[in-house]
């Protein structure tokens, strides 16, 4: 359907998970109908469908459905009555140039999605970026990966978080989002444009599966070098070159790069680009993150807690769930949910274990996991951007030390971290991580502060009543995970998005602390290649 005009949404219409769309269509119609607008109508369209599992053992998909036509003024009194809402054009980027032209290609660091969409923009709009990406292709990501679970050798700069893509290319490629942003439906039309699933667009938690968005990142990629922009893989960015106050040019591990403006679109896990920026002349402050461990159940027990007897629908797929438990001090919550997922090595970095959730489109594995972790807060760490990347650094390692090295992982079954226990073998759900050949028994307590296991001991209590068996004893913790968001922030201006001092330098995404996802640090990519074009010409 085409959203650039204005159109009707009729929210709410509850439906068996094993009603067509076009049965969601013809109530739709009927709403209309009753109000005297069907004749007018020219599209039906779904535009949001969730799932209401409250009342089990009876599951319904409900349905949000965008009509245009033709339709005359609705007052605001009516379309409560009607149950209907007019919705504005859904709002397309559209670059307005500067006067300033570009001494040299703009450079963007970083191919994760915030990069990525920053650099197809740009090139989509005559500026033929240079994209500097310290990491591999998606092939050699795979590679590499493959060779930490069986040879047990880390590459530092390819791996689950560095390389084309960036870490949500090895994740579930999920494109919920928390934030209410006009572009989200742009992004997710590029996703789709490239090769994603349509059903992302209107789904309520969307994903693509790392099995397909590795092609959607190489057709992105293949896009912004077709239009004349080009690709530096294995190129690692150190630091800016500046210039009477303007930066001129990027020094690289290949030497020193000219650009004409400079996007840092880092990653969360550039640590050595931290430390760098630390040293420099950047505005950095430290920030709260979260970091615990990733609990595995089978997924067949989480769907039958949250649908009963109707998991036998395919039409549900797996159960998704979002868990949060508060207390006065801080709170602990799940993150990154996999149904049908395995738990993956994560490391970045020589001698520290880190973990993290992934699913194929499918989500045909047998386990489903997410992560459970509590809020750190600056002054758990002395409220430093150093001390901050210590404290998860330290964990990482270890981490390391407590699964006998050799990237092991150390696990726990659910019932020995209540009991305070080191001893049952799991049995009936197996670990994920490295297939399960690579873990070793380990009490959480010797890689992580005690106020984060308290925090998770108390959550799954909690969450145990949400979700009956979330808290079973065979359910197994594997740690650590602690790369939940960027534990700094870098400082830059609202309005034109520049680094604080610099007047052609744009800190962004995930890396920077202003995005928590692969759809907001795409969106945060595509407004920070607007707030570029809005100063420059190519």
């Amino acid at each position: 359907m085409d959203f650039s005009k204005r159109f009707l949404l009729i929210n709410n219409i509850k439906l068996s998970v094993n009603a067509s769309v076009t049965e969601a269509f013809s109530v739709a119609e009927g709403i209309l109908r009753r109000a005297g607008l069907a004749s007018r109508a020219e599209d039906y369209s779904v535009f949001r469908r969730s799932v209401d599992a409250r009342r089990k053992p009876e599951i319904f998909f409900v349905y949000s459905i965008a009509v245009t036509g033709s339709f005359p003024n609705i007052s605001p009194e009516r379309q409560r009555k009607l149950g209907i809402s007019v919705q504005e054009p859904v709002l397309m980027p559209k670059a307005v140039l500067g006067d300033n032209r570009l001494s040299a290609p703009p450079v963007v660091v970083g191919s994760g999605p915030c990069g990525l969409f920053a650099a197809l923009m740009l090139a989509e709009n005559g500026f033929r970026p240079i994209v500097l990406e310290r990491g591999g292709s998606v092939k050699e990501r795979q590679a590499a990966v493959d060779r930490l679970n069986s040879e047990h050798i880390l590459d530092t700069d390819t791996n689950i978080q560095f390389g084309a893509g960036g870490a949500g290319t090895f994740s579930d490629g999920k494109l919920i989002t928390r934030i209410n942003d006009p572009y989200t439906s742009y992004v997710l039309d590029r996703f789709i444009e490239f090769g994603a699933p349509e059903e992302i667009r209107y789904i309520a938690k969307p994903h693509v599966g790392t099995d397909i968005l590795s092609g959607v990142v190489e057709r992105m990629l293949s896009r912004i070098t077709e239009l004349g922009g080009k690709l530096l893989y294995h190129t690692k960015y150190i630091k800016p070159i500046v210039k009477g106050g303007i930066v001129c040019g990027a020094l690289t591990s290949r030497g020193e790069i000219a650009c004409g403006a400079l996007i840092l679109a880092i990653g969360h896990s550039a640590r050595d680009t931290y430390e760098n920026m630390i040293k420099g002349d950047f505005s950095i402050e430290a920030k709260s993150f979260s970091v615990g461990m990733r609990i595995e159940h089978l997924a067949s027990d989480i769907d039958y807690a949250m649908y009963g007897e109707a998991t036998e629908s395919s039409a549900l797929g797996h159960a998704e769930y979002s868990l949060s438990h508060n207390t006065k001090e801080r709170g602990t919550y799940t993150f990154c949910m996999c149904p049908g997922g395995v738990v993956v090595a994560a490391a970045s970095e020589q001698g520290g274990v880190v973990v993290n959730g992934m699913s194929y489109n499918s989500r045909s594995e047998k386990n489903s996991n997410s992560a459970v972790v509590t809020s750190v807060f600056r002054e758990d760490y002395g409220g430093t951007p150093m001390g901050a990347i210590d404290f998860q650094r330290r964990i990482e390692r270890a981490a390391f030390a407590s699964g006998g090295e050799g990237y092991s992982a150390p696990i726990i079954t659910v019932g020995d971290f209540m009991s305070g226990a080191c001893k049952t073998e799991p049995k009936r759900i197996l670990p994920s991580y490295m297939s399960g050949n690579n873990v070793k028994i380990a009490r959480p307590d010797s890689y992580l502060p005690d106020f984060v296991c308290n925090g998770i001991r108390n959550a799954l209590l909690d969450f145990d009543k949400k979700i009956k068996g979330f808290a079973c004893e065979d359910a197994v913790l594997t740690g650590a995970e602690t790369r939940t968001s960027a534990p700094i922030r870098i400082l830059r201006d609202g309005d034109s998005r520049l680094a604080v001092g610099y007047s052609n330098l744009y800190p962004a995404g995930e890396g920077a602390g202003y995005a928590g996802g692969i759809t907001s640090a795409a969106i945060d990519g595509v407004r920070t290649a607007l707030a570029l074009m809005k100063s420059f010409k190519p």
